[in-house]
């Protein structure tokens, strides 16, 4: 069953698609001036992406990640040159994603930042939007990401390398609100949809958040994930590569210093797609 918010905002977009939708100059006004802001932040000196600190946005994330972040930010490889934009891309998202569910005649509450306490540690950060008495997130997504990783919650807490069900969670736990969902939209055509958190598990993400918290602070570096087995023609190789979580961490070659990309070596596609061994053994018996 589609959110009741999806549904009227669906309505007001095919009527927009029609060319019989209207918008008020209210609702323009504050959709510019969200996307001013964000151009201003994103490529101004207002934000500083180098002072770390435990963070909402971060909270859920693995904490070998962050002890990295903490004590050698040196060492991640550098972003690539089209991260600042796609950060603007996805505040952009959100502030007409916002002004659209005004227009469709969504009833929600705006951003606003929360605080909780885990073991004498303050940890703040900025929610979304709450509708219905739940927090939810606004994401920004890849055609790949919006059609298997936000296929379902389950799909999304099976490979969250960047932490959004901690971070939902922890919106909610510190705002008194309930767990909502994501509100996810396509970057690439449009296409949106409401991926609702139902299944999670609050004590235990809770826990996990605690658990981070708790080596960040005492400097513990303990690798989340280790290495797994390739596999080709369903037979293991013997070789290992990293896992898929640990592929989107900007630390992986300090974390794996003996680590090498390749081109898959099993493949026997034209293009094969790269592939971070861990280690590589003979290839005899495959």
């Amino acid at each position: 069953m589609k959110h009741p918010a999806e549904v009227a905002l669906t309505k007001y977009m095919e009527t927009a698609s029609a060319g019989k939708s209207t918008i008020s100059d209210a609702t323009v006004e504050t959709i510019a001036k969200g996307i001013a802001e964000s151009v201003r932040r994103q490529f101004g000196s207002q934000v500083d992406r180098s002072n770390f600190k435990l963070r909402m946005s971060n909270i859920g994330r693995p904490s070998c990640q962050l002890w990295w972040q903490k004590n050698a930010p040196e060492k991640a490889s550098p972003p690539s040159y089209n991260f600042i934009m796609n950060m603007l891309l996805g505040d952009i998202v959100e502030v007409v994603f916002k002004g659209l569910l005004d227009e469709a005649g969504v009833k929600y509450k705006d951003s606003d930042t929360v605080e909780f306490e885990v073991a004498d540690t303050k940890v703040k950060g900025t929610y979304d939007i709450v509708i219905d008495g739940k927090v939810d997130d606004i994401k920004s997504a890849s055609s790949w990401s919006y059609q298997n990783k936000f296929a379902s919650y389950d799909t999304l807490h099976a490979g969250d390398a960047f932490g959004y069900v901690g971070q939902l969670v922890a919106y909610a736990s510190a705002s008194g609100y309930d767990v909502g969902g994501w509100w996810v939209v396509n970057k690439a055509n449009g296409e949106f949809k409401y991926v609702p958190a139902e299944g999670v598990n609050v004590m235990e993400t809770m826990y996990n958040i605690k658990k981070t918290v708790h080596n960040v602070n005492n400097n513990i570096l303990v690798r989340e994930y280790e290495p797994v087995y390739e596999s080709f023609n369903g037979k293991k190789t013997g070789n290992t590569i990293l896992h898929k979580n640990c592929s989107f961490c900007s630390y992986k070659k300090s974390c794996w210093p003996s680590m090498i990309t390749l081109p898959a070596i099993y493949s026997k596609a034209k293009n094969p797609k790269m592939v971070d061994y861990t280690n590589i053994v003979e290839r005899e018996g495959v």
